[in-house]
């Protein structure tokens, strides 16, 4: 399978740089049939016996500014190591070197240890809870880089879903934007049960596959877990004949990572790297909510994996012709496995 296979046309001006004034205002194309609809229609398309499954992951603002000497220096993190090192992509990298000290604030500062194809490896000065409540001050939040925009107070809090949880993400898992505790409300009064997993995101999710043979890429990697009490709520579901419906390509990959054979989760706690493409062979997943994705993307490729190419293709014509809004901040789909 080739990467010029999932490539697309995309205006500009269809790029959502900024939230819809209220979450629940998004549309909704549900495929297949190519219909339109908002998301406060969501809880209707959902059945009783259905279990939602939520990634209850919480972005940090990962993004730093600091000096070393005169220069400036602008560090996203990405990959944690441990209580005290991240990997980072730094604007201006070549300037750095093994041992420089970059001063993010009064209070942190970072030494480089490494530099390769991840970025640069900082060991900080401050670790564990104290890094994190320095970097909660500092921090700016990571928006993608096709919104080309700085960050500003608003984004603290719509680039954050509301059933956010755990710390660890450096993106958001974005078709959870959309939801507020009212349409958590309405979908728990229908009788639809609701489940909670974790994957941290990780910013490889923005970077671009770079090889034409898909067989060659290799996909980066994220930590996630699903406690046994989820695994059984959503193994009883399952049983039931309830379908299960993950919000975004996060929980899905997480579900998939984790399932056997049978369709049945276990607890787990650990990274995955599953690269989902067309002819993959679902275990649990049966529909999910997801926003519209970059073209030739891995996140293109997995719900084009879920419901059939072709039928993905012409939902994107469909939602490029009637001005649908992409991307992080934009509109959503619902999409049921062919």
């Amino acid at each position: 399978m080739k990467l010029s296979d999932f490539d697309f046309t995309l205006q500009e001006e269809l790029i959502a740089k900024y939230p819809a004034e209220n979450r629940e205002d998004s549309r909704m194309l549900v495929v297949p049939g190519n219909n339109n609809l908002f998301f406060k229609d969501f809880p209707s398309l959902l059945r009783e016996s259905d279990i939602l499954v939520l990634n209850n992951t919480r972005v940090l603002p990962v993004r730093l500014y600091g000096i070393r000497g005169e220069a400036k220096i602008e560090a996203t993190l990405h990959k944690n190591i441990s209580d005290s090192s991240w990997w980072s992509f730094v604007k201006g990298s070549k300037r750095l070197k093994i041992d420089d000290s970059v001063v993010f604030s009064e209070n942190l500062t970072g030494v480089v240890k490494e530099k390769s194809d991840s970025g640069v490896l900082f060991e900080f000065n401050l670790s564990g809870q104290e890094f994190l409540n320095e970097i909660k001050k500092i921090g700016h939040m990571p928006l993608p880089p096709y919104m080309r925009r700085e960050d500003d107070y608003s984004d603290k809090l719509r680039y954050q879903t509301v059933f956010a949880e755990r710390d660890g993400s450096v993106a958001a898992p974005t078709a959870g934007l959309h939801f507020t505790e009212e349409t958590l409300q309405k979908i728990r009064g229908k009788g639809v049960k609701i489940a909670y997993v974790t994957l941290h995101v990780g910013a490889g999710t923005f970077l671009p596959v770079k090889t034409e043979n898909l067989d060659e890429h290799e996909m980066h990697s994220e930590w996630g877990e699903i406690s046994i009490e989820s695994a059984d709520q959503i193994n009883y579901a399952k049983a039931q004949g309830g379908r299960v419906i993950p919000v975004g390509t996060t929980a899905l990959r997480i579900l998939e990572t984790v399932a056997n054979e049978d369709g049945k989760l276990q607890s787990f706690s650990g990274e995955t790297n599953i690269f989902i493409t067309p002819g993959y062979q679902f275990k649990i997943v049966d529909a999910m909510l997801t926003n519209f994705h970059l073209p030739k993307s891995t996140l293109f490729m997995l719900v084009s994996a879920l419901s059939g190419m072709e039928e993905m293709k012409s939902a994107y014509v469909h939602a490029i012709e009637y001005k649908y809004r992409f991307y992080s901040y934009g509109d959503c789909c619902f999409l049921n496995r062919k």
